[in-house]
């Protein structure tokens, strides 16, 4: 009888284990920043979120000692590879030309080239989403529009760093 007690209170156990996994996994296919000032949440998203390692000039090679006045507005220094050369654009110009919705609407659909990470970006809430234009909105306009894409084969007029696959 102690047996037979002792494995129901192991499989109640076991049970309890997998719906709290379960729950918690829910949980996280459903998470969002939740904070009461959209604009503190935005500027949080934005570097959790990795904004500024390409759309900040000299962000990454700083450590993220790159003063707040001069995030987000893109930079001439391109990435290549396979792809061609493309650019960090300027978002703070960007916001100023876009709706809310249509900031939403772009990141949630718009498959970009490499290295932007638009498949982890439009898996982003909705709700951070804004959040994180409103952020970007808030630091007003700054700066010039980055150059266009540049073709596979054609060598761009700016710096760039290679990201081609060496010694496989």
């Amino acid at each position: 009888m102690i047996k037979g007690i002792g494995i129901t209170v192991l499989l109640c156990i076991v049970l309890a284990a997998c719906t709290e996994q379960t729950k918690n996994k829910a949980e996280a296919q459903t998470a969002a920043v939740n904070v009461a000032d959209q604009i503190a949440k935005g500027r949080y998203m934005a570097i959790v979120s990795g904004c500024n390692d390409c759309h900040t000039d000299g962000y990454l090679m700083t450590e993220g000692k790159i003063p707040e006045g001069q995030w987000l507005a893109g930079t001439r220094v391109g990435w290549q590879g396979p792809w061609g050369t493309t650019y960090p654009q300027n978002l703070r110009l960007r916001v100023q030309q876009w709706t809310e919705d249509q900031w939403v609407e772009t990141l949630k659909t718009r498959k970009v080239l490499p290295p932007m990470p638009w498949m982890n970006i439009s898996q982003m809430k909705e709700e951070d989403l804004r959040a994180i234009y409103q952020y970007i909105r808030s630091l007003g306009p700054t700066g010039e529009e980055m150059p266009l894409a540049v073709a596979p084969g054609v060598m761009p007029n700016t710096p760039y760093l290679s990201l081609f696959p060496q010694n496989l």
